[in-house]
């Protein structure tokens, strides 16, 4: 489980906490928005469970395409550092920075 999606763009966060990764996804045949910053994960569109070891970006979800923004993020006004990111963009990111 620590290699999963969501794991390792929570350890990317904590990697660069200047940034926020904006996710949005498939998930059950629904689209979610979920944002990670400093480790965390949680949901812009659905309710986030309390438990941090239920993953908010659960591995089967299917990735449609991931943001970079500036933190702090604020909603009404992101500052994108990069947006529209396939999964292998991000892939090579994550590498990078070591996760």
């Amino acid at each position: 489980m620590i290699n999963s999606i969501g794991r390792r763009l929570e350890q990317y966060t904590i990697k660069r906490p200047q940034e926020v990764v904006i996710v949005t996804a498939e998930i059950d045949g629904e689209e979610d928005q979920i944002a990670i910053f400093k480790g965390f994960s949680s949901s812009l569109m659905r309710p986030t469970a309390f438990d941090p070891d239920i993953p908010v970006l659960p591995p089967e979800a299917h990735i449609i395409s991931i943001d970079r923004v500036a933190s702090p993020y604020n909603p009404d006004a992101p500052r994108y550092l990069q947006q529209g990111l396939t999964w292998n963009t991000m892939q090579l990111l994550l590498s990078e920075a070591g996760v």
